[in-house]
């Protein structure tokens, strides 16, 4: 029996076992989790035990639409999915959480898309999985508000505080909250002139923009200088409602102060006020020694470091995994992709994206059996 099919057998009998059991015991047990007293790894609050964050970001389903687009009239999905990342070894979940969705005006929360959120952390809490939640998306531009695009730099950055005072005030209470990843993919502009646009290009093909600018116009001021001021606001907005959860930011690679294209989200510069960074990285086949020299470079920062997004985009699965292997000594924990379909039911014969996928969660799966699990952490 092939190695895929050994790993797709026992996917489906763990899944028929997890079928038949009860979350509830499962949901007592979930611990806050905080940073260790040497600031070098999570803890389980209570027990003290080691902590790594892995699993899947869960930013769109099998067809392509955002987590709101579909919560309401299609539930029982969102409740599949979540017992699907957990049965193939996820302890955390990260959802995307859309600006426009929640807030319908620059002080005005919408309290059902707050009410749908809770439900969704009760979910969590039912399961046994913690939630990675990312806040202040603009993925895509039609659920954008014309106010919102039109504010001013200090006008967005107060509604976004009161975004994130909103969320974190129906969820400061629950164990189920792994952190609070202020934005994804934040920027800073370079240049001189005045960018047209909050948003980053679009990704590839798709039409969602997942990279964001916190201003449209440095003015002068050093890039670094802007972000941590950013970020320094939007922690003390949640501090305001939170006290205990963990905050992070999702950074793209680039933003290390190297030559050539940066974020102006230099670590070592802008996290004083972050609790932990947030990396993502998408290494590229053959050049797994350049990925592991930006992966040491955010880890120089002398605080944990999770690898936020990884997927085999540029690389292949098996190529990746020893990516995540060799990252170990640097990071505390990693966060792929899942949309929805589970690795059965993908089959030999299809197309070569879907088959790359179903090796890789298989793969994943795996890698967290090694590397959490048996290591006790």
């Amino acid at each position: 029996m092939s190695w895929i099919i050994r790993q797709t057998v026992a996917w489906l009998v763990g899944l028929v076992l997890f079928g038949f059991a009860t979350t509830a015991s499962v949901a007592a047990d979930l611990e806050p989790i905080r940073i260790s007293k040497d600031g070098t790894h999570f803890v389980q609050k209570g027990s003290g035990g080691r902590f790594t964050p892995w699993g899947f970001n869960y930013d769109h389903n099998a067809a392509g639409k955002l987590l709101e687009d579909y919560w309401v009239d299609q539930w029982e999905a969102v409740v599949g999915d979540f017992q699907e990342m957990k049965q193939l070894g996820a302890n955390v979940v990260r959802i995307h959480l859309q600006f426009g969705k929640f807030m319908k005006g620059p002080d005005d929360p919408d309290n059902a898309a707050l009410d749908r959120y809770a439900r969704l952390v009760r979910l969590a809490e039912r399961l046994g999985l913690y939630l990675d939640v990312t806040g202040l998306g603009s993925y895509l531009k039609k659920d954008v508000p014309e106010w919102y695009h039109e504010m001013t730099e200090n006008e967005r950055w107060t509604a976004q505080a009161r975004f994130w005072q909103a969320v974190a005030s129906r969820s400061s209470d629950s164990p189920a909250i792994f952190c609070y990843d202020l934005m994804n993919e934040p920027t800073v502009p370079g240049g001189k002139e005045a960018q047209d646009n909050w948003l980053g290009p679009a990704f590839a093909d798709s039409n969602k923009h997942f990279v964001q600018f916190i201003t449209r116009n440095a003015k002068g001021r050093p890039r670094p200088q802007i972000a941590r001021h950013w970020i320094n606001d939007m922690v003390e907005a949640i501090r305001e409602v939170d006290k205990h959860h963990l905050v992070t930011a999702g950074l793209v690679p680039w933003s290390l102060d190297r030559k050539g294209l940066t974020s102006g989200f230099v670590p070592g510069q802008v996290t004083g006020a972050l609790d932990f960074i947030a990396m993502h990285i998408y290494p590229e086949a053959g050049k797994l020694d350049k990925a592991m020299s930006t992966v040491q470079g955010f880890a120089a920062v002398d605080k944990p470091l999770i690898i936020e997004e990884t997927f085999p985009l540029k690389c292949g699965p098996k190529e990746l995994a020893t990516f995540i292997e060799r990252s170990q000594p640097y990071a505390e924990g990693w966060i792929s992709f899942y949309w929805g379909t589970p690795p059965a039911k993908y089959k030999k014969q299809d197309k070569f994206k879907a088959a790359l996928i179903r090796d890789w969660l298989l793969r994943f799966q795996s890698l967290g059996d090694d590397i959490v699990f048996s290591n006790g952490r």
